[in-house]
């Protein structure tokens, strides 16, 4: 590796005789001389294979039958929580039809009081403690999440707040009032952003009538309509143990962790496990959705439907060797062949990149960039082309050793903190994944083969059948009349 060329920084206080001195002082230096520093970086030359010592993952259940996965972490005296519940957006038309935005609704106001402490009473006790305590809904899931000292003094009231707002939360009609109100100046912001119209109108196409349709914040038109025994009704049917996973990570013994997991959710109803989502069905053909938008650029949003989260080892492995596969193709970093030609070679934009989003059901695959109007067909038909040609020639041996070699090394960098490792066992737990999983994942990068990751991109991608999304002044896939 030749590391790039070293300037010195002539600081802007620097009077004219001390910059001219510099100045010859640098024109004194042999230009040509290399700095043996950094001519090579040698140390990359015997680099040892990486050994990786994932966490110790320690697995127990509640008396109402709550999984929980626990790493202890006594480096730091801090605990993270993490309680998940099969109870996303994707659920909002259960509780009434066109409710969507309920579940959104509800992760906002179980942090707006309980029974027993109102709006300001509750958000003073947790700035008292110094604690982060949120609630958030996102399309196939719904996260409590807390941190906290793990002393007695800070964790034990923060564990009665979470359990407060998890089991008697208050739903006050005149903050919903103003949380309707607040939201629905939010969406209609929504409407001069570009990237949202995108997504939104992506969702829609792709998904039809499935769940993942809609935008889990709601609509302008049925944010309106939610209405408190909304918000009630979603918490008693979901947010119950039978429908729950924990993950704990921090300063605690197993005996502390079981003991907090039982009082944080030993109030929980037993309710019933979630209904298993249906599975979307895929585009049978080519779509591409034009949304006139006054701008100077078209933001492109590109893709197809893409994988659920693989369970079992087969599965896990194919992701794994697509997931090298796009790394190389639609990566963010300027190594991929997306970025260096849609980018560097043809200037049709600053950054272009694409990933798979896999859910409880199958997730999409997107690729986005922004670029100039009167470039967006040239631009469009230039990424497919990239596709095309990587899905028929295949990524070379190169190609995946350096990208193999970067996800191994960055890979232990996801649990280099408390809350790093929390959310790992958080989404693990969610999804009923094996700690082989996490203990097996330098193995699965190891075993990758050129040829299985080139077909698995090929029996993934089918950019004859992509989802096309284009936001911008002009319609790219209607030809300009020529003045006369």
């Amino acid at each position: 590796m030749v590391l790039g060329l070293v300037t010195l920084a002539i600081p802007a206080y620097a009077d004219s005789n001390q910059v001219e001195d510099r100045r010859a002082s640098m024109a004194a230096i042999d230009a040509n001389a290399p700095i043996a520093a950094q001519s090579k970086l040698t140390s990359l030359d015997n680099v040892k294979p990486l050994q990786v010592t994932v966490p110790t993952i320690e697995h127990f259940k509640t008396k109402n039958g709550i999984s929980v996965s626990f790493v202890r972490a006594a480096t730091l005296s801090i605990v993270d929580i993490d309680l998940r519940f099969n109870a996303g957006s994707a659920r909002d038309g259960d509780i009434r039809a066109n409710g969507f935005g309920i579940a959104s609704m509800t992760a906002t106001m179980l942090t707006q009081g309980t029974n027993s402490l109102d709006e300001n009473n509750f958000t003073r006790a947790v700035e008292t403690l110094g604690i982060n305590l949120n609630s958030s809904a996102y399309k196939d899931m719904f996260i409590v999440s807390l941190r906290s000292l793990s002393d007695d003094e800070h964790l034990l009231p923060a564990i009665d707040l979470m359990t407060q707002m998890l089991t008697e939360p208050n739903f006050n009609q005149q903050i919903l009032a103003r949380n309707k109100a607040r939201l629905l100046v939010g969406l209609q912001q929504q409407k001069q952003d570009p990237g949202s119209l995108a997504s939104i109108a992506f969702n829609q196409a792709l998904y039809g009538e499935h769940p993942y349709a809609h935008p889990s914040s709601g609509t302008l038109e049925t944010v309106p309509t939610i209405e408190q025994q909304d918000l009630t009704a979603f918490q008693k049917r979901y947010l119950v143990a039978a429908n729950a996973s924990l993950a704990m990570t921090g300063n605690l013994t197993l005996n502390q962790a079981k003991k907090l997991a039982e009082d944080l959710t030993t109030n929980l109803s037993i309710g019933k496990s979630a209904a298993t989502l249906p599975e979307p069905k895929p585009l049978t053909q080519a779509q591409h959705i034009h949304i006139p938008f006054p701008s100077t650029q078209t933001t492109v949003l590109m893709g197809q439907l893409g994988d659920k989260r693989a369970t079992d080892s087969k599965a896990q492995q194919q992701q794994t060797n697509f997931a090298v596969g796009n790394e190389v193709m639609a990566g963010g970093d300027f190594n991929a062949r997306l970025m260096t030609e849609i980018r560097q070679n043809l200037g049709y934009t600053y950054g272009i990149s694409g990933s798979m989003n896999p859910m409880l059901a199958r997730g999409p695959y997107q690729i986005s960039f922004a670029t100039r109007n009167d470039k967006a067909r040239a631009a469009i038909d230039a990424s497919v082309e990239v596709i095309n040609d990587t899905l028929d020639k295949g990524i070379t041996a190169a190609e995946m050793r350096l990208t193999t070699d970067n996800l191994k090394n960055s890979f232990p960098m996801g649990f280099a903190s408390n809350a790093g490792i929390n959310g790992l066992l958080g989404m693990m737990n969610f999804y009923q994944l094996p700690d082989s999983y996490l203990a097996d994942y330098v193995t699965r990068i190891d075993n990758v083969q050129l040829s299985e990751i080139n077909q698995t991109m090929r029996d993934t991608l089918h950019p004859d059948k992509f989802l096309i999304v284009t936001v911008g002044q002009d319609n790219p896939w209607e030809e300009k009349q020529a003045t006369p």
